[in-house]
């Protein structure tokens, strides 16, 4: 949410919002209770009005969960998509991941 809200750089075009149009999450180990976990994401695919996040979950340096979760760039009003904006795919190109 930081990387798609951030109030210093909105990268929503006017009238438009983000939302999750498809979330896999696999499980690799227990997280425990208490502790506190670290989220590393990268933005692993960028498409004409959506984006593909790769994220991983880390509990005391090692991964316990993996997520790919597509976000989509929809219309307030028509709920349909919306092409991202150059500014968008310019910030979302800087945390690109991978080779894909």
């Amino acid at each position: 949410m930081e990387i798609l809200y951030d109030p210093e750089r909105p990268l929503t075009a006017d009238g438009a919002e983000f939302v999750i149009a498809r979330l896999s999450l696999d499980f690799r180990g227990e997280i425990r209770w208490p502790g506190s976990v670290t989220v590393g994401t990268g933005v692993r695919r960028i498409g004409s009005s959506s984006l593909t996040l790769s994220q991983a979950v880390y509990q005391d340096d090692r991964c316990v969960a993996h997520a790919e979760t597509v976000i989509v760039q929809v219309d307030t009003v028509s709920r349909r998509a919306r092409p991202l904006t150059v500014a968008a795919k310019t910030r979302f190109e800087d945390l690109r991941v991978g080779d894909t």
